[in-house]
């Protein structure tokens, strides 16, 4: 009896049929395991870009930290570094220290810019009363050394790092230029690296001034009215004498006629 039901159930492919899907129902849904893109093995920080999910379709969060970088790379800080200010710690040196940029030097085998001279300013107290102070701005250069040249007179050298210097008293109108020093060779003066002297006014000057103008202009208030007072008087004696001559014809100081 049974070796009848086997065979009529092998026999029969429609019954087979309704098993099979009735079992393909009924099992757990099979997990469909995650993919693994590797395009390259030259980083082992790489697997986790090449991965992708297939439920949502979209990269990892590490994808946004790497535009966040390139986003600030975007953006770069420039160093502190003021060129007029002396003994002052060198741009290369603060921009390997903070990852700043510094501005564009020219290269060391070739002669430096000129640096830009700022003022000329007389000394009117303390030990070096008379003296002038010159005062400049580095060049975007290699410099080793600076050079001050007076017109008609000596030159003064300064170390790399100074920013100004002391020379003797100038006369007005005398030329001062300012020179950077390296091992290929100076700069060259320009309109921007030398300067002629003019001193300013000092305070006593000016009062000594004021009191000038004031002087004069109280010996002319004077003046004017002296004249005024003058001329008052003479027409006063014009009137008194042109009224003694109009007086009575008849009468004399003789008598009567």
């Amino acid at each position: 009896m049974t070796s009848l039901l086997l065979l009529f159930l092998s026999a029969s492919p429609l019954l087979h049929s309704h098993l099979f899907t009735h079992a393909a129902s009924t099992s757990p849904p099979a997990t469909r395991p995650r993919i693994i893109f590797m395009t390259g093995l030259s980083s082992d920080d790489n697997y986790d870009d090449d991965y992708v999910d297939e439920e949502t379709h979209s990269p990892p969060t590490e994808v946004l930290e790497s535009v966040k970088t390139t986003l600030l790379r975007q953006n770069p800080q420039f160093c502190h570094y003021n060129p007029c200010l002396e003994n002052q710690e060198p741009c290369d040196q603060i921009s390997a220290r903070t990852g700043c940029l510094c501005p564009g030097v020219s290269r060391a085998d070739v002669p430096p810019h000129a640096p830009r001279i700022q003022q000329l300013l007389p000394i009117s107290e303390g030990d070096d009363r008379g003296k002038v102070e010159v005062q400049w701005c580095a060049p975007s250069s290699v410099v080793s050394r600076y050079r001050v040249v007076i017109e008609g007179s000596e030159t003064l050298e300064f170390q790399d790092v100074s920013r100004r210097g002391l020379v003797e008293s100038l006369e007005v109108g005398t030329k001062v230029c300012v020179e950077a020093v390296n091992s290929a060779g100076h700069s060259s003066p320009s309109d921007f690296s030398c300067m002629r002297y003019a001193p300013p006014e000092s305070s006593d000057h000016k009062l000594f001034a004021l009191v000038i103008g004031g002087g004069v202009a109280l010996l002319l208030l004077l003046i004017m009215a002296g004249v005024i007072v003058w001329k008052y008087q003479m027409r006063k004696k014009a009137k008194r004498d042109s009224a003694d001559g109009l007086g009575n014809p008849s009468y004399s100081r003789e008598g009567t006629l």
